[in-house]
């Protein structure tokens, strides 16, 4: 049976290998995301319906909200990413510059999340997931990046109690260093590649496949008792027990 799919930031990298994956599978797949044109294309190419939202404006989440219908059965919390790459110099002394980045980087990658989440949770069918996506990031969180991915992995853990009654699944997928995204926006060194790829077990960088494999089968049937956890797809880079 064809289920109904979320994908924010759908539009590019890991969100839109994990929007193709599930139209593999013939789900109905909406994605999301800021450019208007790129999002447009991406959804031609895969087959899946765009709306462009920007998951940090609650006008705009809740316009999301309206437009998928009464009906969800999977949430996959992508939007987000490093707002320290940017490349625009932040206005005010160094605290407010501190303050903004952190401020950026928060609204980027968890109330991206938060608000998504709130808002379509009344559609979210039983036996349906939400998946939200960290980084290893948050293993090491100096920065205001790390920290964000961090709290998104504490929120997951949480919500997963809020959504269980209702039938519902709430997992986070923590990926590790990818070379095929444009995530660090051309400004990691090659020495720094050689490094991150070397602190796996097995010797190579994620793969975008990597990522939205997991999210599928976090969205399966043979997930159903898997929840509230953060699963760590990084060859090794970062172990628990």
């Amino acid at each position: 049976m064809s289920r109904i799919v979320l994908v924010t930031g759908g539009g590019s990298g890991l969100g839109k290998a994990v929007a193709a994956r599930f139209r593999a599978a013939d789900d109905l797949v909406f994605i999301t995301g800021r450019n208007a044109h790129r999002l447009a294309r991406v959804a031609a190419e895969l087959g899946a319906k765009a709306i462009t939202c920007d998951a940090t404006d609650p006008a705009q989440v809740a316009r999301l909200a309206g437009e998928l219908g009464p009906d969800l059965d999977v949430l996959v919390n992508m939007a987000g990413g490093n707002t320290d790459l940017d490349q625009s110099e932040r206005p005010g002394t160094r605290l407010e510059q501190v303050r903004a980045a952190w401020l950026a980087n928060l609204e980027a990658n968890l109330l991206s999340a938060v608000l998504t989440t709130e808002a379509v949770l009344g559609k979210l069918r039983p036996g349906g997931a939400i998946v939200n996506v960290g980084s290893i990031a948050a293993e090491y969180a100096s920065t205001s990046y790390g920290a964000a991915k961090a709290a998104l992995a504490a929120w997951t853990a949480g919500l997963s109690a809020t959504v269980g009654p209702k039938g519902l699944t709430a997992n986070l997928i923590s990926p590790g260093y990818h070379a095929e995204t444009e995530f660090f926006r051309g400004q990691l060194s090659e020495e720094r590649k050689v490094q991150l790829i070397e602190a796996t077990h097995n010797g190579r960088a994620d793969v975008p496949a990597d990522i939205a494999e997991t999210t599928y089968f976090l969205a399966s049937a043979g997930a159903r008792h898997i929840t509230g956890q953060t699963l760590n797809v990084n060859g090794g880079a970062h172990t628990t027990r």
